[in-house]
């Protein structure tokens, strides 16, 4: 199929699928398998030649023919040379950031970061002689003045998943190119339809494939894609080392989901605006922390490098309101769920506390919640909301 010709949601249904070579059958099967038997000395010697197993089954660790299909759609989807597969979205983040380090270099990370990308850096890089520098998310063109003679990569993520600050990948991506860093882009966010980092300028991508690609709360997945052929192989080898490669039933599961973001999507950003709107008309609320609102500092850079907006966004709380008044409030939610992690069809509200974890720009407000938008009818989970509101004033 030529991607280049196909628009995103022709590509969700169509990527990554070739009935003619599985019977007709609409979706690739899950092929389960560790040992490959091949034929010849010939073709026994050529599987140990390819021996991270790419675009060829040589040991199922290394990918089957269900893997292949996910990551041959995600490729095509995000404008990239190749695609790889992992067990999580974590697995992904690390092997993209191992794919370009060794002792004695230098990274620089965004302050926004997903809160294990920060753990991994400072509890792992660090052991093995990797210096990690957070800088503020929105520092654009100065990230230049960062940038050292052994900064060997910058991580970014944009909006962040806690305080969703937008970045201004363009003109950090041009920078890093001018010397010779490599750029890693965390784009779960918005994947797998509303932001293309490889054409922003980044060299990798990588997505929690868990949130919405997967859609539905039921698997673990993590993506890569590279924008070129080199720097893939580059990840795949990381990869392979580590062994994080994903199960071929949750490859499956992925490629199911997939095929149904678009509409998934549309309706999370729908029904996330308006909750959004709604939450920052009330007098509990300091701010309201979503980049596609006119109101947030990011929105310019939002409107530039996004074409709409997944259904997680956040919301600060006035100062001076007790904790017993936050859970009061969460406690009782109905459909609103707690728990760590967002994209699938239902709606969620946790408290964050990034205070916690900034370095280079400390986060000093009230209590900040984050919300996942979920497809419930708007008007009940508006209903649950208020009652909420008004559980946290009494308990206030």
């Amino acid at each position: 199929m030529k991607s280049k010709s196909k628009k995103p949601d022709t590509l969700l249904a169509h990527a990554g699928r070739d009935p003619a070579r599985n019977f007709g059958v609409v979706n690739p099967p899950v092929y389960h398998a560790s040992t490959i038997i091949h034929q010849t000395v010939a073709d026994l010697e050529r599987a140990q030649q390819n021996r991270y197993g790419i675009d060829q089954v040589v040991y199922g660790r290394y990918g089957t023919p269900t893997t292949f299909a996910l990551e041959q759609a995600v490729a095509a989807l995000e404008g990239g040379a190749r695609g790889l597969a992992f067990c999580s979205g974590a697995a992904a983040c690390f092997a993209a950031i191992l794919a370009f380090v060794e002792s004695g270099d230098h990274v620089l990370v965004t302050d926004s970061v997903y809160g294990p990308v920060r753990g991994f850096c400072n509890n792992f890089l660090a052991r093995f002689g990797v210096e990690t520098t957070f800088y503020n998310p929105t520092v654009g063109e100065g990230i230049g003045a960062l940038i050292r003679p052994n900064t060997r990569l910058i991580y970014l993520e944009s909006p962040g998943s806690l305080t969703f600050e937008v970045q201004d990948t363009p003109a950090i991506a041009k920078l890093a190119k001018a010397r010779g860093v490599k750029t890693v882009f965390d784009n779960t966010w918005a994947a797998p339809l509303f932001c293309k980092p490889l054409a922003l300028g980044c060299d990798v991508e990588v997505v929690a494939g868990t949130k919405y690609i997967v859609g539905h709360s039921d698997a673990m997945m993590g993506l890569a894609v590279a924008a070129d052929e080199e720097t893939f192989l580059k990840v795949r080898e990381a990869a392979t080392l580590m062994g994080n490669h994903a199960a071929p039933d949750d490859c499956y599961l992925a490629l199911r989901g997939l095929r149904t973001a678009g509409v998934r999507l549309k309706q999370h950003q729908a029904n996330a605006l308006e909750l959004a709107n709604w939450i920052a008309k009330r007098r509990e609320v300091e701010r309201v922390l979503c980049p596609a609102l006119p109101a947030d500092p990011g929105h310019r850079l939002w409107r530039r490098d996004f074409t709409g907006a997944s259904g997680l966004f956040g919301f600060v709380l006035r100062p001076g309101i007790p904790k017993r008044a936050v859970d009061a409030m969460l406690d009782g939610m109905e459909l609103f769920g707690m728990g760590f992690s967002w994209g699938g069809f239902e709606s969620l509200l946790v408290p964050v506390y990034p205070e916690h974890l900034r370095t280079a720009t400390p986060w000093q407000t009230g209590p900040t919640l984050r919300v996942h938008a979920g497809l419930e009818d708007l008007g009940d989970l508006i209903a649950d909301l208020d009652a909420g509101f008004k559980r946290l004033a009494a308990a206030a």
